[in-house]
């Protein structure tokens, strides 16, 4: 088995990073292409040797360009690599233009896909994000889910149970895993090691460059006046170059950077901002990576959006959408001080994502397809036999594989009472309504 990895921005390297680890570890045949999608020094082999994984085998460095521009030269690179090299599946992961490109080329040329957090959903169209992980799901083959919820967003639109395996995230590996590399290695930017965290007290880590609201003048300026009043907090910006030049050019980030408890450094390394996030008594932010990894290092968050794709971490508890209402953001940074047990129910809120065993269950899943030649796309061989749809009330005990097995069936759905259920084949469904297909 031939198993290729897609890469093309920094949050990918970091998140495939432990499944790379693991099908090295297993010794399976493996090639990593990076796109070079955002190519700078963060983007160099110095990352992948930070995060001490081998270097990509290959790197076509589309570079930075219009969304049309970028996916098509990084089509264009791909194809000629999987042509190439023929691997057994190909692996994306999340919502970038590498993942939608990856994921078209390689169903164009009947290669297996895996689709790496599958099933997330903002159902917000608006956002490129939206369209590139909506896209990839109908152009994959295997979808490795983070959590249920993730997996009934996929159901309600029509794929079947049989091919989402729910793994947890690998942000959860990549924490743990990054955390400890990071704490050997100790912080090198020297603007944040000045700033000497471990002995400074209420940090809050603020990451802000989403469209939305560093464009909207009247958005971002709600956000400043929070800040303003947030004099109680020390609060670390690593900026990103973007939002600087916005904010310069809106006239608010002379005033932001004249605030003492303002401290706006430029965008440091992974490592270093992870150790940054662990130290933190919250974080700030519209980045939905960082959502996740809050609630993995015990970190509340405030996100400054109205709608996420990570709903797990509200419904937990460990997260909270104030979207750019100052009021909202300053009665929640005060809740977070005051109120120790409002504090701790955040702090502790059970992790979505799982415990860190995603990475071992992704592979194995691949390992099993690959063994019962689930990986091979051919064209059908049969001719279609029809089948119906039904509904059904379940009387009786009876698992899901069984009542599949009995009926010749494929079940969708299962809803005990008003709440959906995620179909898994040892499920009970006494009790519960369900949809499903059945061959005649």
């Amino acid at each position: 088995m031939k198993i290729a990895t897609i890469l093309g921005t920094r949050p990918e390297i970091i998140k495939m990073a432990p499944i790379i680890d693991e099908i090295a570890k297993r010794g399976i045949d493996q090639i990593v292409l990076h796109t070079g999608q955002h190519y700078d020094k963060e983007m160099s082999d110095n990352f992948f040797r930070d995060l001490e994984i081998p270097s990509p085998d290959y790197n076509i460095h589309v570079g930075s360009a219009s969304h049309g521009k970028q996916t098509g030269l990084m089509m264009k690179g791909i194809e000629e690599v999987l042509v190439s090299e023929k691997p057994d599946i190909v692996l994306v992961q999340g919502d970038t233009n590498a993942v939608l490109a990856g994921a078209l080329v390689a169903s164009k040329l009947h290669i297996a896909v895996g689709h790496v957090e599958a099933g997330l959903r903002s159902f917000d169209m608006t956002m490129p994000e939206e369209i590139n992980r909506r896209v990839a799901d109908v152009a994959s083959s295997m979808y490795f889910v983070p959590t249920v919820e993730s997996a009934i967003n996929l159901l309600a639109e029509g794929f079947s149970r049989r091919n989402l395996i729910v793994t947890g995230n690998t942000v959860v590996d990549a924490c743990f895993r990054h955390l400890e590399i990071a704490k050997k290695r100790g912080i090198e930017e020297e603007s944040l090691s000045r700033l000497d965290i471990e002995n400074m007290d209420n940090i809050l880590t603020l990451t802000m460059h989403r469209a939305e609201n560093v464009d909207d003048r009247k958005r971002v300026t709600s956000i400043i006046e929070a800040l303003k009043e947030l004099d109680q907090m020390n609060i670390i910006f690593p900026i990103h170059p973007r939002t600087k030049n916005t904010l310069q050019e809106f006239g608010l980030f002379d005033e932001l950077d004249s605030l003492e408890h303002v401290h706006i450094i430029k965008p440091i390394g992974y490592l270093d901002f992870l150790q940054l996030t662990s130290a933190s008594t919250l974080i700030l932010t519209d980045s939905g990576g960082l959502q996740e990894e809050a609630i993995t290092l015990d970190v509340p968050a405030l996100t400054l959006r109205y709608n996420t794709e990570r709903p797990e971490t509200v419904t937990s508890g460990g997260n909270i959408l104030v979207g750019s209402d100052k009021d909202a953001i300053l009665e929640y940074v005060d809740r977070i001080l005051s109120d120790e047990e409002f504090r701790d129910k955040m702090k502790n809120a059970p992790n979505p994502y799982g415990q860190g065993d995603s990475a071992k269950l992704t592979v194995d899943a691949i390992q099993e397809y690959y063994e019962k030649g689930l990986l091979d796309i051919k064209a059908p061989e049969d001719i279609m036999s029809s089948f119906s749809r039904k509904m059904a009330l379940i009387d009786e005990d009876i698992t899901v594989r069984e009542f599949e097995t009995k009926n010749d069936a494929l079940i969708h759905m299962a809803y005990d009472g008003d709440e959906m259920r995620f179909p898994a084949d040892d499920l009970n469904l006494n009790g519960m309504m369900i949809t499903y297909d059945e061959r005649e």
